[in-house]
């Protein structure tokens, strides 16, 4: 939609017009041809060059993005995204030849992968140019028509969406709605062929719940408390900076699946704090409130949710670095806890900030029983050189995604699906799997008309249900005896 028409009211009407009308676009087949997909691929990534300097000052108007962040964690990310799907397209749209069984002999199959027909995305505020753009590279790729609706947090790259979207891409196909609620819910009211979200479970149970009533299909990005398993055996300065990066590095906590917490032993975790501390010196200096290189709190509503986390009774005397904050600037610093209780408010939530509780353990081993007695997150990290302690934590915890001795950094992989378990989410896009989440695997089998056998007809004789039940079996042996009447 144009900015002229994002301006005018958007309501069950407004949503259901444009839901038939990209319906009738995707009926006409214009979509599903590779040369439409490649087209647009080019075009999205070519926006993203040409307009680079602007999505960094969208990204810094809304969360005071670092634009080295923006560059490597949205920009990059998004244009190596537009990479492998263009590289592989063909092979992704490719059918799969499939083997056949004894049963239907002869005959040969393949799985077709076609576009599911006219998608929805809605995104989130905190990465909102990667995490709008990304999906609707699978959902291009696998032939669709789509909609997408920015995050209202995110404003100034909502706009710039609209506008870029407008511009490089093919309008009667991809189309951006802006707004907040009364757009989403107009949104969510119609029916689609597929519905993808990221954000928080609150709305994801909302988002799933609307799409129930149309038996639509649904991708949930959510997030939860990721949790980081701090060995004794490690590189201590290595591991600190890497959980510092995907902590503070990554949007000042803002992200899904930043480090939530972390677990180690009593007799480690003070070590374990002074190196946190000597590195978060370094990289924000003695007054962070101040670094450029820290975004701030997105708005009041957060600031004034991770405040209430700090002020909670129960981790009074908690913190052992930092707590400092400035509500008209909306920055907190990077604040460490040791010991909050676990039955404290920071404790039951996603923090989704620059906290970071230190839990400890009399042994290691008892962090799994820690994390899996909570809900199922996003992500899970492990520091250790302990080959048998990582085996056990690849075996025993479920999350989306686990990293041993880094964390974040499955994200950048596009071989690994992206996705949550449980609370955490469903389903999973990136590379591939982007594809794959727009696309339905379509069974196809192919025969003739000769080895026409009577055995499935009427009159059903003994024989016959020989006969079948060896041909459903598979058995070579058990068909010769059916057929010569041997038991």
């Amino acid at each position: 939609m144009s900015s002229n028409e994002s301006k005018k009211v958007f309501d069950e009407g407004a949503a259901l017009l444009l839901v038939d009308e990209l319906r009738g676009i995707f009926a006409s087949g214009t979509t599903r041809s590779y040369e439409w997909r490649v087209s647009q691929l080019k075009a999205l990534s070519k926006l993203v060059d040409d307009r680079e300097q602007q999505i960094i000052e969208a990204l810094r108007s809304d969360l005071c993005k670092p634009p080295l962040e923006t560059v490597a964690y949205e920009i990059a990310m998004l244009k190596n995204s537009c990479r492998v799907a263009l590289k592989e397209l063909k092979h992704w749209m490719k059918p799969e030849k499939v083997k056949t069984s004894m049963t239907t002999f002869p005959s040969s199959a393949e799985i077709v992968s076609e576009p599911l027909g006219v998608v929805l995305i809605i995104s989130a505020w905190n990465y909102p140019f990667l995490l709008s753009l990304d999906p609707v590279i699978g959902a291009i790729a696998a032939g669709n028509t789509v909609v997408l609706k920015p995050s209202e947090i995110a404003p100034a790259t909502s706009s710039l969406l609209a506008k870029l979207l407008e511009e490089y891409m093919d309008n009667s196909s991809i189309k951006v709605v802006e707004g907040a609620v009364d757009e989403t819910s107009a949104l969510l009211q119609q029916k689609w062929d597929k519905i993808f979200y990221t954000g928080n479970g609150r709305v994801g149970r909302i988002v799933m719940a609307a799409a129930a009533k149309h038996l639509t299909p649904v991708v949930l990005e959510l997030g939860g408390k990721s949790p980081v398993v701090v060995d004794s055996d490690i590189n201590l300065r290595v591991a600190a900076r890497r959980i510092i990066a995907g902590k503070w590095g990554c949007n000042n906590g803002q992200a899904c699946i930043s480090p939530d917490y972390i677990l180690t032993t009593k007799d480690f975790a003070p070590k374990l704090i002074d190196a946190l501390k000597t590195e978060l010196g370094k990289f924000y200096g003695e007054n962070p409130l101040e670094s450029k290189d820290l975004s701030r709190i997105v708005n009041m509503n957060h600031f004034a949710r991770l405040r209430k986390l700090l002020e909670d009774d129960k981790v009074a005397g908690k913190i052992v670095y930092g707590g400092e904050k400035d509500e008209s600037k909306l920055r907190i610093a990077p604040t460490i806890l040791l010991d909050a209780p676990r039955n404290s408010l920071i404790m039951k939530e996603e923090i989704f900030g620059p906290l970071l509780p230190i839990i400890t353990v009399n042994k290691l081993e008892e962090s799994f029983d820690v994390i899996n007695s909570g809900t199922k997150p996003l992500a899970a990290y492990l520091f250790t050189n302990n080959k048998k302690l990582r085996e056990q934590f690849v075996t025993t915890v479920s999350a989306g995604g686990l990293v041993v001795n880094d964390t974040t950094v499955h994200l950048a992989t596009h071989t690994l699906p992206f996705g949550g378990v449980g609370d955490s989410g469903m389903g999973s896009y990136h590379g591939k799997f982007s594809f794959e989440a727009f696309s339905h695997k379509k069974a196809v089998l192919y025969r003739g008309f000769k080895a026409d056998a009577s055995v499935r007809y009427p009159p059903y004789t003994k024989t016959k249900l020989r006969l079948l039940k060896a041909l459903i079996g598979g058995s070579i042996l058990g068909i010769i005896r059916a057929i010569f009447g041997w038991s």
